[in-house]
Parts: structure tokens; C-alpha cells; sequence
């Protein structure tokens, strides 16, 4: 192994065996999470191309320990050109999303009282019209699409009931992937 994956490896383990013992997530039991937040979405490629909106989404919340849960999730999030973030000779082309979303994630969170920050992944589909138009690409689509969600965030307070997280949804037939940076509440169903 290398050295740099090795540490990595080594850094997951303790991450891994911490947060057998500690109580990361608010607690073991059924929730519902409520986030909103500043949405946009952009190209793969590395061409100053943005678009920005609105963010909004539910989870149904399943910790099955301290440390790991499941999160069916539904979303919505509209972007728009944003011409304010975009090379001002790039203006022509835009990279959009319009879009419910609809999936489910896993997370590890990691065992730090107050501020617990966690990872999350799974996968998805969305319902919408997306356009990813740059120099060398021209794709628009509306219908169903798959996507891969991925957030880091962090779930803060004392019962860790506040979250704040950068979310992004994967649309690799799109060659975009729209995300947001949302604050988030979770209430307890029992």
C-alpha cells in the first residue's frame, strides 16, 4: 500500500471504531429532517459556467445506531442562469436544473459531541428538466434521470438536532451536478 492511502485507510479505521462508541447522531430511533438552502448546479468540466436557485428538502430519518443511518429523501431544486458567477465571456452558456429528487442515502457520522460531522451517500433519481450547454457540449433533457447524491456536513448543538451541509446530486448523463449549501432542523416522530 501506499503511504497516503495507508493513511487514509488508517484514518477511516479510527473514524470507524470511534463511532461504534460514541454518540454522534441525535440517537437511535425514527426522525424527520426539514433543510433549505442556497442551490446551484455546474458543469463536470472546469469552465466557470454556474447556475444558482433554490434548495428544498425532506429525509424520513432511520438511525439504526448512534453512528449509522438510512435517509429516504425528497427534494426539489431550480437553478437558473447565473450570469453574476459566470466568466463574462462564457454568459452564452449555462449549466440548469429543475428538478424534484427522490432517493436514499446512508451516513457515518463521527463521534464529537456539540459538533458531529458526518458524510452521506446513496442514489436517486430526479424528475425535471436539466440543460448543460458549453462550448463543446449541448444536452437538454426532461423526464427521469439518475443521480448520486454525496454531502459532507456537520450535525451540530447539544442533541445534534441542527445540520449544516454542502449536498451535491450527480447527473452524469447531464455531465452536471447540482447541489446546495442548506441548514437543516430534525425532529423526533416519537
Amino acid at each position: 500500500m501506499s503511504y497516503t492511502f495507508r493513511n487514509l485507510f488508517a484514518a477511516l479505521l479510527l473514524t470507524f471504531s470511534l463511532s461504534i462508541i460514541g454518540n454522534a447522531q441525535i440517537s437511535k430511533g425514527k426522525f424527520i429532517n426539514a433543510s433549505i438552502g442556497y442551490g446551484m448546479s455546474a458543469p463536470y468540466e472546469d469552465i466557470d459556467v454556474v447556475g444558482s436557485g433554490f434548495y428544498l428538502q425532506g429525509e424520513y430519518v432511520i438511525n439504526l445506531t448512534k453512528w449509522f443511518g438510512v435517509r429516504p429523501y425528497a427534494g426539489f431544486i431550480s437553478t437558473s442562469p447565473d450570469k453574476d458567477l459566470t466568466d463574462r465571456d462564457l454568459t452564452e452558456y449555462e449549466a440548469t436544473s429543475k428538478a424534484l429528487l427522490l432517493g436514499g442515502k446512508a451516513r457515518i457520522c463521527a463521534p464529537i459531541p456539540w459538533v458531529a460531522p458526518y458524510i452521506e451517500i446513496g442514489i436517486g433519481t430526479s424528475l425535471g428538466s436539466f440543460k448543460t450547454y458549453l462550448p463543446n457540449i449541448n444536452k437538454q433533457k426532461k423526464g427521469l434521470l439518475m443521480h448520486i447524491p454525496f454531502s459532507l456536513g456537520l450535525a451540530l448543538g447539544r442533541s445534534n438536532n441542527v445540520e449544516f451541509e454542502f449536498t451535491y446530486y450527480y447527473h452524469a448523463s447531464m455531465e452536471q451536478f447540482s447541489g446546495a449549501a442548506a441548514l437543516g432542523l430534525t425532529f423526533p416522530l416519537n
